[in-house]
């Protein structure tokens, strides 16, 4: 039996072609390699007339043209070569501008056409923030810093230039006058990055107006937290004999260690990426700001769309009529398409109906997002964060008792490309020792090769005679082999068919008389958990057929 494998401990520098090691430079999809890392320009504050100005414009709510200097100043100079350093405002401009782009007040309350646009100015400035300069020097960390009242309104009084040892002060009348710069910032407002991550998704199911809105925010917020860990990685590849660690200072560290590094703590992040809009959760995640949820009744909401909002495209769905070009607005970023990370093997249409319970194809992507870049912090920094096997217990917690369609969501082979192959692995097999019949061999490691797949997964049932379980053990098996097969490769052999037909007959007959005597409500249930049963069946059964016929073609 062949000896490939994927590995959770192999030493990348000395692995062998048919093995795979955990220690990855990022989890998410697409894997950014360091010598693709884009050369960030360095920065350096904004001349004190035109800070003036824009703190000036921020005061009387003239947020667009603050926001359309601030551009202006941060691109400029681009061209030139080598690019001059970027103008960058004080942190607490930068997060001002991170709440216009969510507040009520500019979108969903929005009571002209005015506000609507310094909203989409606010995102587009963030973005080209990050695009331009980096979260590293672009001082996102410190812009980007949930704080009390009392403390936000001191968030302005320093900016650190790029390169620089000591941040430089700037005077305290400098701080922008303004209730959404302060105490009514989305900063001060919410305990903790995941009180928003908790709030956002349950928006994603409850509110959708708000949704189309979080989702935008919250995804940028993702993109700041994988490229400063990235960046920050870099920074430890190169140097990795100094004593202290730059990932340890990272912005996902600080969200995650935040005032509290218990369990306790660690269950409450989780539950926050899994908030689902039900009573519990709503309770655990509120709104930030109140009555958010609450829209004005105003000329711009009597002509109603059903086209979606869309600020890249220049959208602005049912908000008013005679939507801005995208010109206007400048380029920004496209948003991601879930048709392209979503599941292959079902229509997008199907997709949306099975992820609406948890908000939709967007919100499965950012839950992905987030649920991979903590396995990452987790596999690199334990020490600091949690045991990657205590982090994946939790997310089983979550995951294990989830409807057959949202249980698939999170464990195909799409949605495993968020993860390192090794820590998908990890994953996948922490479900299986769970779900698998006690009479399966149990494997000890992380390790997983051909042999241990025949050994320990393909042949067996379920532990229960429910269709649904044994289906979520075809369903984590079929993902565990392509994970093999698109890693280091299957080798077909006459045990492997054997094993995996072995399989598919066990958890066809274990589950044969689950809908026995039950409801015809029930039997319906099932014949729908028999559907996902099969279908994984017959994709196994092809994946396996597929390794025959390249076998046999290169052996002619």
């Amino acid at each position: 039996m062949p000896s490939r494998k994927i590995s959770q401990r192999s030493n990348p520098s000395t692995q062998s072609s048919d093995s795979i090691a955990t220690a990855s430079t990022s989890s998410t999809r697409p894997s950014i390699h360091y010598d693709a890392l884009p050369a960030f320009r360095t920065v350096k504050p904004i001349p004190y007339e035109l800070g003036e100005q824009c703190r000036i414009y921020f005061e009387e709510s003239l947020h667009v043209s603050a926001l359309n200097l601030l551009i202006s100043l941060l691109t400029s100079g681009t061209t030139s070569t080598p690019p001059r350093p970027a103008f960058l405002p004080s942190s607490q401009q930068i997060a001002l501008a991170a709440t216009l782009a969510i507040h009520p007040s500019l979108t969903t309350r929005a009571e002209s056409e005015n506000r609507l646009q310094a909203s989409a100015f606010a995102l587009q400035y963030l973005r080209q923030v990050l695009s331009l300069v980096g979260p590293i020097n672009g001082g996102l960390q410190d812009a980007f810093a949930f704080s009390t009242p009392e403390t936000s309104s001191r968030r302005g009084a320093r900016r650190r230039a790029a390169g620089d040892d000591v941040a430089t002060p700037i005077d305290s009348l400098d701080s922008v006058d303004l209730e959404l710069a302060n105490a009514g910032s989305v900063w001060a407002k919410a305990q903790d990055f995941w009180r928003v991550v908790g709030w956002a998704f349950n928006c994603s199911v409850l509110h959708q107006r708000r949704w189309e809105r979080w989702h935008l925010w919250l995804r940028y917020m993702i993109d700041v937290l994988e490229k400063d860990w990235v960046m920050r990685s870099h920074m430890h590849s190169q140097d990795e004999d100094t004593e202290e660690d730059p990932r340890e200072g990272s912005m996902i560290v600080r969200y995650l260690s935040g005032n509290d590094t218990t369990a306790r703590q660690d269950r409450r992040i989780i539950r926050a990426i899994f908030a689902d809009g039900s009573p519990k959760s709503a309770a655990e995640f509120p709104e930030i700001w109140r009555n958010e949820t609450k829209e004005k009744k105003r000329e711009l909401d009597v002509k109603k769309t059903t086209s979606k909002i869309d600020i890249d495209a220049g959208n602005w769905g049912d908000y008013m009529d005679g939507a801005s070009s995208s010109s206007e607005l400048g380029d920004t970023p496209p948003p991601e398409s879930p048709s392209k990370t979503a599941i292959e093997t079902v229509s997008t249409t199907t997709i949306s109906d099975v992820s609406a319970p948890l908000g939709g194809p967007e919100s499965i992507v950012l839950r992905l997002r987030l649920l991979s870049l903590l396995s990452t912090v987790s596999v690199f920094l334990p020490h600091v964060y949690t045991p990657l096997g205590t982090l994946y217990d939790i997310y089983f917690e979550h995951i294990r008792p989830l409807p057959l369609p949202q249980f698939f969501l999170f464990v195909s082979p799409s949605s495993m490309h968020y993860f390192h192959s090794a820590a998908a692995s990890s994953f996948l097999q922490i479900l299986l020792r769970s779900l698998v019949a006690s009479s399966a061999p149990l494997h000890r490691t992380d390790d997983v090769r051909q042999e241990t797949m025949e050994r320990c997964y393909l042949p067996y049932p379920a532990n229960t005679a429910s269709i649904s379980d044994n289906a979520k053990v075809s369903l984590c098996v079929e993902t565990l082999l392509r994970l093999l097969q698109s890693h280091v490769g299957l080798v077909w052999s006459e045990s492997l068919q054997e094993k995996v037909e072995q399989g598919i007959q066990a958890r066809e007959q274990k589950g044969k008389k689950a809908g026995k005597g039950k409801g015809r409500g029930k039997a319906s249930g099932e014949e729908d958990e028999r559907m996902w049963l099969r279908g994984s069946a017959g994709r196994i059964r092809g994946l396996v057929e597929l390794v025959k016929g390249q076998q046999e073609a290169m052996e002619e």
